[in-house]
């Protein structure tokens, strides 16, 4: 049975997973890592976990061979340390603050939890190999949320609304109605509900509309900071990038930057102004200066928090 190989990919993605950093050292003490979010566990006598590495990576033959490993499970705020193991051809670790754990291996400083194993069994799993570790010491901090990615993006975990205690008389007083963040959620929810199944009308997806604007609002990016800014892992970006590409949206210019091409930006332009109609209809309703009021409030906002628009 053949599968349409970026379908699967969407399909997995709809599982929920974390993101580690899968570290390890070889014989001549160099140090290698890479992103992962095939962690599980397997066993809880003997403690045994499992993670899998892609037999095409450069550090295939360090992580088959090595004695020992360290899975560190990465924090809600480790999203550039995510993205910095993910990539390609560069010193992963510089800036990086570590600890030696066992056998030398380094541990990522302030990640949610480490598993330090020692390699228990390595298996053929197809197109990966699946490592198999015995937990030899682990660790974890109370304070914090663990990252998480689903749906091809990052994400932090959240308490289900069905299982937060509720004052059943202030539930009463209409005081949610006026929390900004209930508001925020709301708004988005519904935005993104209604506007996202009108851009299959031009053939994309909400991930590929997000890249396509963003690159024709702020012009060629590199991989790894267009990641950031459509908040997807740069694996998955490049399945992204991929479907762009077969249908000559993208391209990739001298300087290694993902770059529109004259179709890719006609399109981007056609996609933000069914954007700027829709938000025109949308805001109808309120006249220009509560228009410009909401979106400076707005702005401020994400300044505030450190983020960027």
């Amino acid at each position: 049975m053949s599968l349409d190989k970026r379908e699967f990919r969407r399909a997995l993605g709809k599982f929920a997973t974390g993101v580690t950093v899968v570290t390890t050292r070889d014989a001549e003490g160099e140090h290698f890592g890479v992103t992962a979010s095939s962690f599980n566990s397997v066993s809880m006598d003997p403690p045994l976990i499992l993670w899998s590495i892609d037999k095409g990576a450069y550090s295939l033959a360090a992580y088959r061979d090595a004695e020992h490993f360290v899975v560190n499970v990465l924090s809600d705020d480790q999203v550039e340390i995510s993205n910095r193991f993910a990539s390609r051809g560069e010193d992963k670790f510089a800036g990086i603050a570590t600890e030696e754990g066992l056998g030398g291996v380094a541990k990522v400083k302030d990640a949610a939890a480490h598993f330090e194993c020692r390699t228990w069994n390595v298996y053929e799993g197809g197109d990966h190999l699946i490592l198999v570790g015995e937990v030899v010491r682990y660790g974890y901090r109370e304070a914090g949320n663990a990252l998480v990615f689903h749906n091809g993006r990052y994400a932090v975990p959240e308490p289900h609304p069905m299982l937060l205690p509720v004052d059943e008389q202030g539930a009463l007083d209409g005081r949610l109605g006026k929390h900004l963040l209930y508001l925020l959620r709301q708004a988005l929810a519904a935005y993104r509900g209604d506007f996202y199944p009108r851009l299959g009308s031009l053939g994309v997806n909400d991930k590929e509309w997000r890249v396509l604007t963003l690159l024709a609002d702020r012009g060629p990016l590199a991989a790894e900071v267009l990641a950031r800014r459509v908040a997807q892992p740069l694996a998955d970006l490049d399945d992204t990038l991929s479907g762009l590409r077969e249908r000559a949206l993208v391209a990739t210019d001298g300087e290694s930057r993902v770059t529109l091409s004259e179709a890719g930006q006609a399109l981007a332009l056609r996609l933000l102004t069914m954007a700027d109609d829709y938000e025109r209809r949308l805001l109808e309703g309120l006249d220009p200066a509560e228009v410009g009021t909401l979106k400076a409030g707005l702005g401020r906002v994400v300044e505030r928090l450190g983020a960027t628009l």
